[in-house]
């Protein structure tokens, strides 16, 4: 099983741009789709975008597409968020989540990152 960790996080104005990262450990990266979810206070966790094993599928949520694009390096065990044009409604905690089942589903994530802070102000 992977392990996550987050980075890329903080603050930015609206109409800016972020870069998260996610590196895993372990050799079996590959074998996993990767995705981010994120999670605003008072707000359930949501589903944001995912990738497939092996990058050659995407899937967005409808608040980021044409906004958010995600990849992955499997040599490098990194998935990347690339988030541009950032509105206040993207503030959230981003969380990096790991699968062998379907990444837009939250309640199919084997594994979860400890999440990194994005604050979007006006």
């Amino acid at each position: 099983q992977v392990q996550l960790v987050e980075s890329g996080g903080g603050s930015v104005q609206a109409g800016g741009s972020l870069r998260l990262s996610c590196a895993a450990s372990g050799r079996t990266f590959s074998s996993y789709a990767m995705g981010w979810f994120r999670q605003a206070p008072g707000k359930e966790r949501e589903f944001v975008a995912g990738i497939s094993w092996s990058g050659s599928s995407t899937y967005f949520a409808d608040s980021v597409k044409g906004r958010f694009t995600i990849s992955r390096d499997n040599a490098k065990n990194t998935v990347y968020l690339q988030m541009n044009s950032l509105k206040p409604e993207d503030t959230a905690v981003y969380y990096c989540a790991a699968t062998r089942g379907l990444i837009t589903i939250s309640t199919m994530v084997t594994t979860w990152g400890q999440g990194t802070q994005v604050t979007v102000s006006s």
